[in-house]
């Protein structure tokens, strides 16, 4: 269980009602009454609030609400059920999905409750039920997603990472060495987050429409005058749109961000990008690039500088540990790795999985330039210089 002190009491006690007593006894009477709890949550009484007004120990007081809950929850100590909630790229959600059905029939003894989305459900309700409410327990015990703002803005999951809520589990030690060699090391060294795998970003150049202009080879290219109103960008559903951003930021400062801002000619999915007649260049995950003909004007280009990356996270609760032990090998294993891989092109963490990047270099804007940064703050500024140039 999780208690904070900005929790609001309607909360707590709607969610633990074995906290009632113990808040009776420090005088708050009638919270077993829905008008009295509605009558506070209307008022914004947290918990920090309620221990001023009652003149308590908010620090001394959670650990004696914590422990009616513990007591509650050791008579129920017979149901281990964990729970799994996967927000996957759409190429591989099927036989993600169908590969852990097989190994729950498999390992009859595993009780979870799981529900595998596709990504473009999005992430909204996190905020709105997780963070803005400060509830990490409807969180699942272990969470799937790519999502580069999310987890690395310190008022969003960031500040559960910071309080050691979650734990790397894996058991894996070094990165698969496209993630682990001179220019990258992807693993978190603090041993919070899990990745299983990556999302890259790279172009495809439509030739017949340069007219002149040398087929951009770089990300730097793309920054340049003669391709200003010429790249298409997926803004609005992009799990990779933040991290471009960012990683743009970090190599040509917010000079390069507003130039990007000036290339951009359309925002569209990228299953409509292959179709559009009109960009140039377009920016989508490296699975797209297999719906781009051989032969034709269009040409799959990997940025000199590397893919820009976006990694799939895989968050687990470190209180889960046991009831999550066989899910976290299945799911940071080889047979997921493979599948990552080979069916959705998109690279694994998994030593011993064979990458389908033939050693060409990806782009990871690094643990110590995001610990060192505001990421929340650094995003929005980027977002904010993005749309100056994008309107320029």
């Amino acid at each position: 269980m999780y208690i904070s002190k900005s929790m609001s009491i309607k909360s707590i006690v709607e969610k633990y009602p074995e906290t009632i007593p113990v808040f009776a006894n420090i005088g708050f009477k009638g919270l077993d009454n829905p008008a009295v709890l509605q009558k506070l949550e209307e008022q914004g009484i947290t918990l920090e609030k309620a221990m001023m007004i009652k003149k308590e120990d908010v620090d001394a007081f959670i650990p004696m609400l914590q422990h009616a809950i513990a007591s509650v929850e050791r008579e129920d100590e017979g149901v281990k059920e964990a729970s799994l909630m996967g927000l996957l790229p759409c190429p591989v959600r099927i036989p993600l999905l169908e590969g852990f059905e097989k190994y729950l029939a498999d390992n009859k003894d595993i009780k979870v409750k799981y529900e595998l989305k596709a990504a473009y459900s999005g992430l909204g309700w996190i905020k709105d039920e997780v963070i803005d409410k400060n509830d990490i327990d409807k969180l699942a015990d272990m969470f799937i997603s790519a999502g580069f703002d999310l987890f690395f803005d310190k008022d969003l999951m960031g500040k559960f990472k910071e309080q050691g809520i979650f734990k790397d589990m894996t058991g894996i030690e070094k990165y698969n060495t496209d993630f682990d060699n001179e220019n990258i090391h992807l693993k978190d060294p603090h041993g919070d987050y899990s990745m299983i795998g990556v999302v890259p970003a790279i172009f495809i150049v439509n030739k017949a429409a340069l007219n002149g202009r040398e087929v951009p080879r770089s990300w730097e290219d793309l920054l340049k005058p003669e391709f200003a109103k010429s790249v298409s960008l997926p803004i609005a559903d992009f799990d990779l749109f933040n991290s471009i951003l960012i990683h743009i930021y970090k190599l040509y400062g917010f000079e390069g961000v507003k130039s990007l801002g000036h290339s951009l000619l359309s925002n569209l999915h990228p299953a409509q990008m292959v179709e559009a007649k009109e960009p140039v260049v377009t920016i989508m995950p490296y699975f797209f690039s297999k719906m781009v003909p051989e032969k034709g004007p269009k040409e799959v280009i990997w940025p000199k500088e590397g893919a820009i990356i976006s990694p799939i996270f895989m968050l687990t609760k470190a209180s889960k540990a046991k009831e999550l032990d066989k899910i976290i090998k299945f799911m940071s294993g080889k047979t997921v790795g493979d599948t990552l891989a080979n069916q959705g092109l998109f690279p694994s963490v998994h030593p011993e999985v064979k990458n389908p990047v033939n050693g060409r270099p990806m782009l990871w804007v690094g643990w110590d330039f995001i610990y060192s940064n505001d990421m929340g703050e650094l995003i929005k500024k980027c977002e904010e210089t993005f749309k100056e140039g994008a309107g320029e």
